[in-house]
């Protein structure tokens, strides 16, 4: 094992004095290993950004040991945590740009002090940095013609441009959208990696847990088990779908989410699911069945009802094993039934292995419809829409079976593509889900 860039041991810290003084950090202790991406998660005030500043010099040590490139800072004279912030690059939520200065001339703020270099020497660095980042046409503009993630990217150019061997982030993206947020995470790991530098980033945004090589969970100051954590709140969320699925309300809820706000929560469930099977390493075939089937339930629900389809299944493509899998089957009165079936049969295998959608009024008169499958489902209806869902590489991640309009004899184009536009989005969010799910028990 190598030995930690950053060692935060027992370390307690207090803001305020006298009767006003409050404990924030409590017997707290860490390691940070070089080209490690760390998070640090956990609720407001829960000393997250404390933990932060005491990394980087920032803040005094109270109490405990701080060593950043094995230099301890508890004591330590202000020469040495200036030289100790000379090594590290930080990165704010609010980037933190001056607005009267260009984009490469906020870069050059950074190499300004303590760098011995010629003046086109800087310019030149902080050019390639820029465009690095993707900013090469944006070098003369200022910050207030520039785009939240295009800001923040200038700020990661400034944080690296020095190439530190460490770099703190603090809620980068949280200020940004959800695809300006990705882009400067992934952004932030592939240039880290590049330079061997660890990473040590504050952050709620659940949806770029995956980029983290370890998570740090800070609750009430003190670092709990992420594991622990996400376990309860997964099961919070479990717990609360089975619920209203006993209660019979879950197409209520279902019913009355926005397409957005549905794609949030499912996006949420999936981020927690797959952290919570690989963080556990859970081999529980009927939990992790379980954590999947409620996800694909509220999907099913929620295509029904945009639809409105009598009932609707979805289907698992499982490609290695050349078959389809569901569990989750909606009409009125019945219960939800387990199908496996080949890959080769069927509309719904036919759908799995083209990628196009079938839409036909009469499934006797179909060439791709299957008997038997109709008596194994107990479908009877003879209107039918089959529609893929896609992963990113556009393979067929799963297929949505529907039967029966309530309100209209036939199923449209204009279906046909809402369809398409409420599953687009959601196919990337099921896929690592679904790739989880095919590692731990065999089989979708």
């Amino acid at each position: 094992m190598p030995e930690s860039i950053i060692s935060i041991r027992n370390v307690d810290h207090y803001y305020g004095k006298g009767h006003l003084e409050r404990q924030v950090l409590f017997d707290v202790s860490a390691e940070i290993y070089p080209g490690e991406i760390v998070l640090v998660t956990g609720p407001s005030g829960s000393g997250k950004t404390t933990l932060l500043t005491l990394a980087g010099a920032l803040r005094a040590v109270q109490k405990g040991s701080v060593k950043v490139f094995g230099q301890e800072l508890n004591g330590a004279p202000n020469s040495r945590l200036i030289e100790t912030r000379e090594n590290i690059g930080f990165i704010f939520q609010n980037h933190n740009l001056l607005a009267s200065h260009t984009a490469i001339q906020n870069v050059e703020l950074s190499l300004g002090v303590g760098v011995r270099a010629s003046k086109a020497d800087i310019q030149a660095r902080c050019t390639e940095a820029l465009h690095t980042v993707g900013l090469g046409k944006h070098l003369t503009h200022h910050p207030e013609h520039l785009s939240g993630g295009q800001k923040q990217r200038v700020a990661i150019a400034r944080a690296l441009v020095r190439q530190p061997r460490i770099v703190l982030a603090d809620e980068p993206t949280a200020s940004l959208d959800r695809k300006s947020g990705r882009e400067v995470v992934d952004l932030m790991k592939s240039l880290a990696k590049q330079q061997g530098c660890a990473i040590l980033m504050v952050t709620h945004d659940n949806r770029i847990l995956d980029i983290a090589d370890r998570i740090l969970t800070l609750e009430d100051g003190r670092i709990t088990s992420f594991a622990a954590g996400l376990a309860a709140n997964t099961g919070h969320l479990l717990n609360a779908f089975a619920r209203l699925q006993r209660s019979g309300g879950l197409m209520d809820y279902v019913h009355d989410l926005s397409e957005k706000q549905f794609h949030d929560i499912v996006q949420e469930m999936t981020i927690e699911f797959e952290q919570f099977l690989e963080t556990l390493e859970l081999g529980n075939r009927e939990a992790i069945e379980a954590l999947l089937d409620q996800i694909l339930e509220a999907v099913t629900l929620k295509v029904k009802h945009i639809l409105g389809a009598h009932h609707a299944s979805i289907f698992v493509v499982d490609s290695e094993r050349s078959t389809l899998y569901s569990r989750v089957a909606h009409t009125l009165g019945r219960d939800e039934r387990e199908l496996v079936l080949p890959l080769s049969e069927g509309m719904v295998g036919h759908v799995a292995r083209t990628g196009q959608g079938i839409n036909v009024h009469d499934t006797s008169d179909h060439p791709h419809f299957d008997l038997a499958f109709g008596h194994e489902t107990e479908y009877r209806e003879h209107r039918l829409l089959c529609m893929p869902i896609l992963d990113r590489e556009k393979n067929v991640l799963a297929v949505v079976q529907m039967f029966k309009k309530t309100d209209d004899p036939v199923f449209t184009h204009m279906d046909e593509s809402n369809f398409r536009d409420f599953v687009e989005p959601l196919g990337l969010i099921l896929e690592s889900s679904i790739r989880v799910a095919h590692q731990y028990v065999g089989r979708a």
